[in-house]
């Protein structure tokens, strides 16, 4: 007979052992519980954090839920902390490559989206013809972007606030400088809209302070607009600063304008020109702090760590949704624009920005299907059926893309930052259009009073762009602020600000008139950089500090 006996080994083995398993597995959670909880907190956890999603704060409110931004106190440093929004976009974030390949940061599918050839001149489909103005019926030349060698495509538009309604009204503003800009069609009364200043009228001064950063101190400036690094002789366009005539803008300090940014994310939303602005802003605040590259897939995005600061672009040739697959008697491969519908491919992470700079209008010479209410209603260098008649064209479609995307800002339900539209970029293709002779080499300095050309396209694209802006500030209903910098007249001067011949490095390029005076290829829309373009971002930083400042001073 087996009996038990306390002295058997084996016998006492067993829950010895098992008492040591379940010691250690509470051991290990206990262990477990209390890594979490330190990992999760600062300043491991933000570190870690910052790793994987490329933001320093761990509290990003769901914007989509309805909650409003909240936008700090400017004068303070201590604010924002709390305010970042969620840039969690996707799950695979790009090695930080900077802005090397525009390809790889602006991924379109081809039924989406169509790209400029790489010698910056439009690709076949985009050859010119004349359009009819709403107006008058006289024949308007459409002006078509200048490419860029890596550039996607996709565009925006927008308006500033008057009184005045649909119309323009001139200034009565005068300088005795040559150099000033000029009333009529393409000035807005802004002094009627800001008591406090207005900035777009005024005049160019030399400023041999020099510019705000040299073209080789900034690693992401687009090759095409570093005109002193593909041999531009002269320099002077560097050295003129834009001076109101009742007020001072500021020159750009990175540091005050990061400060002011803290926690907060500006979007640059629109075609190539917003790109020109964008980068233009990134080499200004690189001389004060290397940001990270945490794009991706779907927009550029620049992260400054001193302040939570993001800076971000996204491509849209048009700011409207656009189709390619066939509708009605347009075939597939051409594409459609949906006037009345704005770009989703942007639109679904509005409630995620503070402020937004919206550029658009010159894609409206490419060709292209305009569909309101799923009808066609006309098109650009596109329209088979004679018979038919055509009801829109492309200037007309402009204003209506300009008052879609607007109204769109201005009611979203989940939106109450800033949205800045800067008005119609004017190109200088002096004696033709960029493709039939049009040239701005040799312009050294800005244009004299008597020296301007009058531009009808750029005149009537203004005025259907503030028509635009006017009609979606009837019909706004958030907290957001919807502001137009009315840029066009101001740079009109600035015919000496583009990078003509000097587009690329090429040692063998030609820069100077044929035996038979034709001209060079050429770009005169873009700007260099640095040069002119670099007082948008002057405009834009004093343009938030003020509604900003107006914020505070309601709440208060």
């Amino acid at each position: 007979m087996s009996s038990f006996s306390s002295k058997d080994p084996s016998a006492l083995s067993y829950p010895k052992s098992l008492l040591s398993i379940v010691t250690t597995v509470g051991g290990l959670a206990v262990f477990l519980i209390l890594a979490s909880s330190f990992l999760v907190s600062q300043p491991i956890g933000a570190a870690v954090h910052e790793y994987f999603y490329g933001v320093h704060q761990l509290t990003r409110p769901n914007l989509l839920d309805g909650d409003r931004v909240k936008f700090a106190d400017p004068r303070r440093d201590d604010v924002g902390i709390n305010g970042t929004p969620n840039f969690n976009l996707t799950a695979k974030e790009n090695n930080e490559k900077g802005l090397e390949d525009e390809k790889d940061q602006i991924s379109k599918s081809q039924d989406e989206k169509k790209e400029p050839d790489s010698k910056g001149e439009l690709v076949e489909n985009s050859t010119q013809i004349p359009v009819l103005s709403e107006s008058n019926h006289s024949v308007v030349q459409p002006h078509p972007e200048s490419k860029q060698e890596d550039e996607k495509s996709n565009n925006v538009s927008s308006h500033k606030e008057s009184k005045n309604e649909g119309t323009l009204p001139s200034s009565d503003t005068h300088s005795e400088d040559v150099k000033s800009s000029s009333t009529g069609p393409n000035s807005v009364n802004q002094a009627k809209l800001d008591p406090e200043c207005d900035l777009y009228h005024g005049k160019w001064i030399s400023d041999q302070s020099g510019p705000l950063y040299r073209n080789d101190s900034c690693p992401v400036l687009t090759q095409m607009q570093n005109c002193q690094g593909n041999g531009r002789p002269d320099k002077d366009y560097e050295n003129w600063r834009w001076k109101p005539a009742q007020c001072e803008l500021p020159r750009f300090d990175p540091k005050k304008f990061l400060e002011l940014m803290r926690g907060k994310t500006l979007a640059f939303i629109g075609d190539s020109v917003a790109r020109n602005q964008m980068e233009s802003m990134l080499c200004i605040l690189w001389q004060y702090e290397v940001p990270k590259n945490r794009g991706n897939k779907r927009m550029q995005r620049y992260y400054f760590r001193s302040t939570s600061t993001m800076i971000v672009r996204i491509w849209s040739s048009w700011l409207v949704n656009q189709t390619s697959g066939p509708l009605d008697f347009a075939p597939a491969g051409v594409v459609k624009l949906h006037l009345d519908v704005p770009d989703d491919g942007f639109m679904q992470y509005i409630p995620q920005f503070d402020v937004v700079v919206l550029s658009s209008g010159h894609w409206f010479a490419k060709q292209s299907v305009y569909v309101l209410n799923n009808e066609i209603v006309g098109g650009q260098l596109w329209w088979p059926d004679k018979s038919r008649k055509m009801k829109v064209n492309n200037v007309e479609a402009f204003g209506i893309s300009v008052e879609t995307i607007l109204t769109a800002m201005a009611t979203h339900p989940n939106f109450s930052g800033i949205t800045i539209v800067r008005s119609f970029s004017p190109d200088h293709y002096e004696g033709g259009a960029w493709n039939t002779g049009g040239s701005c080499t040799g312009k050294v300095k800005p244009a004299e009073d008597g020296e301007l050309a009058e531009n009808g396209f750029t005149n009537i694209m203004h005025e259907k762009q503030f028509s635009g802006y006017t009609h979606a500030i009837k019909k706004k209903n958030n907290k957001s602020a919807l502001l137009f910098m009315d840029i066009t007249g101001v740079f009109a001067y600035r015919h000496d600000g583009h990078p003509g011949p000097y587009r690329s490095p090429d040692p063998n390029k030609i820069t100077k008139r044929g035996p038979d005076g034709k001209p060079p290829p050429q770009d005169c829309l873009h700007w260099c950089m640095p040069g002119p373009v670099d007082t948008w971002n002057e405009l834009v930083f004093d343009l938030v500090r003020r509604e900003f400042e107006r914020r505070q001073s309601n709440a208060s």
